[in-house]
């Protein structure tokens, strides 16, 4: 590891020359879910040490990977979000253009919402019925009640996010794929077209915005937005969240494992700018310390889910150590 690290160093600096006099801030994209936990953790760590306030941009989980593994050097982030895990084909871009020492760090828990104005009809849905409402492969009601007369009698209106998204995928994978199986699909069709969501105007993209999901639902009481809790948890004084399969989207449910629709958050290290942008490691430390992450961590107050403490521990060594992501890992 140790002669890794100083070769992938000596390399940084061959590529990146001038690097550390082109560009003091550290810059990280990713996720629109991670955004505002990163963007805590950057102002906590300008404020309270010698650094520069990092820049934190919100170009989605898919955009801030292709970003991140575009190669190394002063124009390419140090470190991206991302609000589900990296897959192997962005683990295999990274190592095709010399993005080769990456390490992952899981920073807590979100769970995916679907919320609508606090004002509007109160939605109890499961998987199943998700699915019927948005599968381009199922029935394509009109209105929710078409599919249960106990839903609302509404127009079906979803204001989500795109394929660039770690939520839209988390969405497809956790709800569409189990909603197709509890429709009695075969599992081979529900891991592929039953996956995919409808395109005539029921869901709606909406951007990497969270925040302005949260705007229109306030605007348009008919609509339903998807989107992290932590944008449900700040904004609770205007909308407010659907129980899923039962299970009502809250703290201590998303924290058990009980709320059927939870994921991890990650960001993803540039190792071969450590020592080159100023910071990096540091910054990371901040970002997985318990004074942030943990169970009385200020990213709590944020909406953020501690992990456990054994896995809290676990990806604190990794980062400190920064040990490296494997292939296997992903597989």
């Amino acid at each position: 590891m140790k002669t890794s690290r100083i070769l992938t160093l000596a390399l940084a600096a061959t590529i990146a020359a001038g690097a550390a006099t082109a560009r003091e801030q550290i810059r990280i994209v990713g996720s629109s879910t991670v955004f505002p936990f990163s963007t805590a953790v950057a102002e906590q760590f300008g404020k309270t040490t010698n650094f520069p306030t990092p820049v934190v941009e919100s170009t989605g989980s898919g955009g801030g990977l292709k970003l991140f593994c575009s190669g190394v050097g002063a124009d390419t982030p140090d470190i991206t979000n991302a609000s589900r895990r990296m897959k192997a084909k962005e683990f295999n871009l990274c190592q095709e253009n010399g993005v080769t020492d990456i390490v992952e760090a899981v920073v807590g828990f979100d769970g995916i919402v679907v919320a609508n104005a606090i004002d509007a009809p109160t939605f109890d849905i499961t998987r199943e019925q998700l699915w019927l409402a948005l599968a381009a492969a199922g029935p394509k009601p009109e209105n929710w009640s078409d599919i249960d007369p106990s839903l609302p009698n509404e127009p079906i209106e979803v204001l989500g996010p795109p394929p660039s998204s770690g939520t839209r995928d988390a969405f497809e994978e956790l709800v569409m794929e189990k909603g197709c199986e509890a429709a009695g699909k075969e599992k081979d069709f529900c891991k592929a077209e039953g996956m995919e969501i409808r395109e005539d105007g029921a869901y709606v993209e909406a951007g990497e915005n969270d925040n302005l999901i949260v705007s229109k639902l306030e605007a348009n009481p008919a609509a339903v937005g998807v989107f992290g809790f932590s944008f449900l948890d700040q904004n609770s004084d205007a909308i407010k969240g659907a129980n899923i399969d039962g299970v009502e989207p809250t703290f201590e449910a998303i924290a058990d494992g009980e709320y059927p629709v939870s994921r991890s958050l990650y960001f993803y290290i540039k190792v071969a700018h450590v020592g080159v942008i100023p910071g990096i490691e540091e910054y990371a430390a901040e970002f997985t310390s318990d004074a942030a992450a943990g169970e009385e961590g200020y990213l709590a107050d944020k909406g953020l889910i501690p992990l456990p403490e054994d896995l809290f521990l676990e990806d604190q060594q990794r980062v400190r150590n920064l040990e490296l992501l494997t292939l296997e890992d992903l597989q």
